[in-house]
């Protein structure tokens, strides 16, 4: 009975943990017949979980949405990952999920076992956050987002771009990316028949669900090095191509994914595509990195250093004399 009951856990376990599972498969995962599977299964719907299953080629069973919340089996790091997140949105840029994260947390702290309380409580103690991150995100805007992406579903909605100008867009929503300070959409804008990174803070009130679509090939086997030069490069006015004489890793750690795309070269140097709104912005950044750099282009920001660096040079002049 007792390894009847810990297999059923394993069992729900994996049905979490991936849509659709077929019979064969969880059969060899449990190292059990297919027979055992099914009546696994007729289990754990005796118990309420809904799980569903579906003959024939792309089949099998998944665990569906039921009436009520069942019980959810955690292993020690997925409780701790959970409180800590809880604790982390209960204070966090999603809007709509302070009060209900509080209360979840104090459900799950409860039933916590000591040992792993005294971690979550140990993180908790002696962290502290500094300021605000970054622009809030609606929760039910994300779950939306989220959802039409895990079921391929187009997403109607009112978008306002960075200079505040309002359209509609009709889009194939593929995967949503999370920086430090902000949340992004990758998807396919049928309108402009071109693939495009949205700010989900940008996007407006409930947003429409559609027909189900096939999905495209991803403009990139790395999405996050993708989405990542959209946001720093590909919105702005101006486009920097700059080689940073300093190793990747060393610049990465003063220059975010918002702010530029690095990629490493030969001899501690890496290459840095950056944008911004104006040459300013752009000399200030690189100027503040604190390393030594080569502009390749634009020809604006070359020209706009020469004459910072002899207005410079005049300033320390002044100063001598």
């Amino acid at each position: 009975m007792v390894q009847t009951s810990a297999r059923l856990l394993k069992l729900l376990a994996l049905l979490q943990s991936r849509r659709v599972w077929a019979g064969g498969d969880l059969a060899q995962q449990l190292g059990v017949t297919e027979r055992s599977v099914r009546r696994d299964v007729d289990r754990l719907r005796s118990l309420g979980y809904p799980v569903h299953a579906a003959a024939g080629v792309g089949g099998g069973y998944q665990l569906g949405a039921g009436k009520e919340l069942p019980p959810l089996p955690l292993e020690d790091e997925e409780a701790v990952a959970v409180a800590v997140g809880l604790r982390a949105a209960a204070s966090g840029p999603v809007k709509g999920l302070e009060a209900a994260s509080v209360r979840a947390l104090a459900k799950l702290e409860q039933v916590l076992p000591s040992r792993l309380r005294r971690r979550v409580n140990a993180l908790q103690s002696v962290s502290v956050r500094l300021g605000e991150s970054g622009p809030s995100v609606d929760a039910e805007t994300l779950a939306v987002v989220a959802n039409a992406c895990r079921d391929v579903e187009r997403l109607s909605f009112d978008y306002r771009a960075r200079e505040g100008a309002a359209s509609k867009r009709q889009v194939e929503p593929y995967r949503l990316v999370h920086t430090s300070s902000r949340w992004y959409l990758l998807a396919y804008d049928l309108d402009r028949e071109e693939w495009r990174t949205f700010r989900v803070d940008r996007i407006g009130p409930k947003p429409a669900t559609g027909p189900r679509f096939r999905a495209r090939p991803l403009p990139a086997e790395d999405v996050a090095a993708y989405v990542s030069q959209a946001i720093s490069t590909d919105a702005y006015r101006y486009r920097a191509r700059v080689t940073i004489h300093a190793p990747a890793r060393v610049v990465a750690e003063r220059l975010s994914g918002v702010a530029g795309h690095i990629e490493a070269l030969e001899g501690d140097r890496c290459l840095v595509l950056t944008g911004g709104d104006s040459l300013e912005n752009l000399a200030f950044h690189l100027g503040f990195l604190g390393f030594d750099f080569e502009v390749h282009e634009p020809e604006e920001l070359i020209d706009h250093l020469r004459r910072l660096s002899e207005r410079l040079a005049r300033a320390a002049r002044s100063r001598q004399g």
